[in-house]
């Protein structure tokens, strides 16, 4: 799981947490606000209620009169319309409430049902069929249920005391004037009756009884100012002419006729009702209001801890964010210059440093710091400090490498100096032979000196080897191509058993370069000595080349073990791209041709053999080779050992300082013209060497003399087509093992091929081989004149040294 889906988690997690205790903190304060609002409805339905019991008393005083034929139906009608209309309000008012308390879910209800019979009762009023008595008793129930609904909301749930109080003081008003409106149906009653009987007596009195109990229960929950709004409103003229004609009525006896008219009656009591209502609008409206204050103040409480929850929640997500942004950046930051510098960066480095000459001077410290440091993200915080610590994990690492390079620079100085040294003492060595072999008529030790003269072209190989691994490349400059076959053969005259080398089909004119015929003079020189050592000792190596396009391939096919396709592809890979440092010592001539293939662009590849064996195929582009070039009298199959014995008449490079040629023709003696062309720095420039008189070297090869004639070499028949096998994977021809060639007889002509079926011979190139050796000795042994042409010793030609890096 990434970084950031985890500090999702690990925010979301107390976020989480911190929402459920805000919902619960926040329900209080949100339930007393639906309760408040819950609460307004009420009182305001219960405004209409007390709306509806002031139309309804006037339509049951207008009902009286009219059944007691003290009033008109018109009266009675204005009445009833008022009430309709009040009762329309009342109904809207109380459609949407919740949460009513019983007592007052009850009074709504018992409210429903009458309104439903109240066109029954109209209609027993206007027909008068119905008695004052139960006109007024019905009438009064309902009036009773709006009074016990305004009461019973004060029980509603959340309904602070000091407005349950309030609440309560507004329903005794309202039940105060109901008794005041009972009062004025009593006396209409009494008067259209002829006067109070005992029953009505009661009424009226009981009526004036509860106006007290009720204004007192009105004056002791409500606050002060509500008692005065009373007493103020009843001190006027029209309230004390209603009281003065109430004491009045009221000190009439039973059965006695009331001197006061039902018009005044009907007037005062009606003032007095007006009075008493508008002190109840004031009542209900100071109730609404406090009650509306109260949800607005609940209201804007919960929405405040709403919106401070919503916001402290919304800004620590934020703060969350964006912390985790500058977090998850940061780890990124550092996550990829960690990519950039494991993958990019330090490779870089390293490939840099390992190259020859990288520290130009400076110190592994001084390296380090150049470098600089690839990661910015640093501080005080933990993510900083792993920056810091990953800033000097790099730095140590580069100082490190710099401090390897600087030993691989020591080391490779050493072994170019190492490398020199032997260059030199092995040019004195030469010297010192060629001394020896002027002068020298035993053949006996004349192949001794000779083997030791091949000894030191083997050394000076080993000590270009030093100087490849150094760093460097050959000293020897040539200014002519040279034919490939000659390459090839003084390559394989750089290795111990030359004589081992077979020559397969080579094609004509392809030639190498000068500046490259030295390298790939190497390079192929350590493959076959790689070959004739890892392979059965009685088996040849064969060579062959071939034109691909635009290239040629030097194929070199020996007949050992071979390697495992592991191993192969190990030294494959090892061959494709060259190893920067000094290299392994028991694979040294690995790494020196993949040093020296990739300076000429050259590709190197070991392949499995069709049959025992390895092939090694040496892939020679365009810009290393000299197409077309003219060919030499050079032999195209046979034995190195044995065709060394042909002369090039084209020189490599033109005479030097003296007489002595950089490079010189290609001889017969092994080891000293022909191998000059692999020679390293500081040997010298090869001259024109030349054997004693009668004396070849053990490899063979003809002798440049100036008396007498050489034994006829046997010569062989060209290389047949049927040598050719089939092709292999990478396209190119795979040569046929075949028992060993029997040689002619000397009979035939030197230099000419005996065709098949008598035909006219043909120039062929001549082949010797070890048999030819012991001629030559035993030519001489039989007292062949010799040549008295003496080669001059001189100094090496310095002129012609350089040095590559």
């Amino acid at each position: 799981m990434k970084i950031n889906r985890r500090l999702v988690l690990l925010v979301t997690a107390p976020l989480t947490v911190a929402v459920a205790f805000s919902v619960l903190a926040l329900a209080p304060a949100t339930n007393q606000a639906l309760q408040a609002d819950r609460l307004a409805a009420m009182v305001e339905a219960a405004d209409g209620a007390s709306e509806l019991a002031n139309r309804l008393q006037r339509e049951r005083a207008a009902a009286t009169a009219l059944v007691s034929e003290q009033g008109d139906a018109e009266a009675f009608r204005l009445r009833t319309t008022a009430t309709d209309e009040s009762i329309a309000g009342f109904r809207s008012r109380t459609e949407g409430l919740s949460a009513v308390p019983g007592s007052a879910r009850g009074a709504l209800d018992r409210i429903e049902r009458f309104v439903e019979e109240m066109p029954g009762l109209r209609a027993q009023v206007r027909s008068g069929s119905s008695t004052v008595s139960a006109l007024a008793f019905g009438y009064r129930i309902v009036i009773a249920d709006l009074n016990s609904y305004r009461d019973g909301i004060a029980q509603a749930d959340g309904v602070d005391a000091d407005i349950a109080d309030r609440i309560r003081a507004a329903a005794a008003l309202s039940e105060a004037a109901e008794h005041t409106a009972q009062q004025q149906v009593t006396v209409a009653r009494a008067q259209a009756a002829g006067g109070f009987t005992i029953a009505s007596q009661r009424t009226f009195d009981a009526g004036r009884l509860g106006y007290t109990e009720s204004t007192g229960a009105m004056f002791d929950l409500g606050p002060g100012e509500w008692r005065t709004w009373l007493e103020r409103t009843l001190s006027g003229t029209k309230a004390l002419e209603a009281r003065r004609l109430e004491d009045e009525i009221g000190r009439t006896g039973a059965g006695k006729d009331i001197t006061v008219t039902p018009k005044e009656w009907q007037k005062a009591a009606n003032d007095r009702q007006e009075m008493l209502r508008s002190v109840e609008k004031r009542v209900d409206a100071a109730v609404l209001a406090q009650v509306l204050d109260v949800r607005a103040t609940l209201l804007w409480t919960a929405g405040a801890e709403v919106v401070l929850v919503v916001l402290t929640l919304i800004g620590v997500v934020v703060v969350a964010i964006r912390l985790g942004r500058v977090m998850i950046r940061r780890l990124r930051d550092l996550r990829n210059a960690a990519h950039e510098v494991a993958h990019s960066g330090l490779p870089a480095v390293m490939s840099e440093l390992s190259q020859p000459g990288a520290l130009r001077g400076a110190t592994p410290e001084e390296v380090a710091r150049r470098t600089g440091d690839p990661v910015r993200t640093t501080g005080e915080d933990e993510i900083g400090e792993v920056g810091e610590a990953f800033n000097a994990v790099h730095h140590e690492a580069v100082r490190l490498a710099a401090q390897q390079a600087h030993v691989h620079e020591q080391l490779a100085e050493t072994l170019v100096g190492v490398a020199r040294r032997g260059a030199r003492l092995t040019a004195v060595m030469v010297s010192e032979l060629d001394t020896v072999q002027r002068d020298e008529a035993d053949p006996v030790r004349m192949k001794t000196l000779f083997a030791l003269d091949h000894l030191a072209v083997r050394m000076e190989r080993n000590t270009n080897n030093l100087l490849v691994l150094g760093g460097y490349g050959n000293a020897r400059v040539r200014s002519a191509d040279v034919d490939c076959s000659t390459v090839i053969v003084a390559a394989a005259q750089q290795i111990e058993r030359f004589d081992r080398v077979s020559l397969g089909v080579i094609e004509s004119g392809i030639g190498v370069t000068a500046r490259a015929v030295h390298d790939v003079a190497h390079i192929l020189a350590e493959l076959l000595d790689n070959a004739t050592r890892y392979s059965p000792p009685d088996k040849q190596v064969g060579v062959a080349v071939w034109r691909l396009w635009d290239r040629a391939v030097v194929q070199i096919v020996d007949e050992g073990v071979g390697i495992t396709a592991e191993r192969r592809a190990v030294h494959n890979a090892a061959l494709l791209e060259p190893q920067a440092g000094i290299g392994d010592v028991r694979s040294m001539g690995l790494h020196v041709v993949a040093r020296l293939a990739a300076r000429h662009g050259i590709v190197v590849e070991l392949r499995d053999s069709s049959g025992p064996g390895t092939i090694a195929e040496v892939t020679l582009p365009a810009k290393v080779l000299a197409l077309d070039l003219k060919e030499d009298p050079v032999p195209t199959a046979g034995t190195v050992g044995n065709d060394v014995g042909y002369e090039a008449s084209r020189p490599i490079t033109p005479p030097g300082p003296g007489g002595r040629r950089q490079g010189g023709a290609v001889k017969a003696r092994p080891g000293r013209d022909s191998t000059r062309v692999g020679a390293g720095v500081g040997a010298p420039a090869d001259g024109e060497r030349q054997a004693p008189p009668g004396h070849d070297g053990p490899r063979g090869g003809a002798r440049e003399r100036d008396h007498g004639t050489a034994p006829a070499p046997h010569p062989v028949h060209d290389e047949p087509v049927s040598r050719v096998a089939g092709v292999s994977s990478s396209g190119l021809p795979v040569r046929q093992r075949r028992a060993p060639q029997q040689w002619p007889t000397a009979g035939k002509r030197e230099g000419a091929e005996q065709r098949p079926g008598g035909g006219a011979p043909r120039p062929s190139p001549r082949r010797r081989d070890s048999r030819q050796v012991s001629d030559v000795l035993a030519a001489y042994a039989q007292g062949i004149n010799r040549s008295t042409n003496h080669r001059g010793r001189s100094a090496p030609d310095d002129t012609t040294e350089r040095t590559e890096k």
